[in-house]
């Protein structure tokens, strides 16, 4: 499984989820920074992402949309990239059942998640 990270969320961390979750990108590298929702929505489908985000766009879109793609929305308080991280990386087994096995349109995290 492979994750696209929103704007919203460092770069700076994508070489870090490599190892659980390779492929993984982030929209500014991938020259997505000035795109629509819309246009990163699609880009995501046809290209095999999880969108992350923490902004509840995403999320909305996948209630309307259904997926793919897929989406993390990381409902927390703007943190260091390093917490960030952790949350992904910790989380890594409950995201791939709710996303792989239960077939969910969308995971919400938070850091009380467990």
């Amino acid at each position: 499984m492979k994750l696209l990270l929103d704007e919203n969320l460092s770069r700076r961390i994508v070489p870090f989820l490599q190892t659980a979750f390779p492929g993984s990108s982030q929209v500014v590298l991938l020259g997505l920074e000035s795109k629509s929702d819309s246009e990163i929505w699609q880009y995501a489908k046809d290209n095999g992402f999880v969108i992350v985000s923490r902004d509840s766009d995403f999320q909305e879109r996948s209630l309307v949309a259904g997926h793919p793609p897929q989406v993390i929305w990381l409902k927390i308080p703007n943190h260091s990239k390093t917490i960030m991280l952790n949350i992904l990386l910790d989380h890594h087994k409950e995201i791939e059942h709710a996303l792989i096995e239960q077939s969910l349109a969308c995971v919400e995290l938070n850091r009380g998640n467990k």
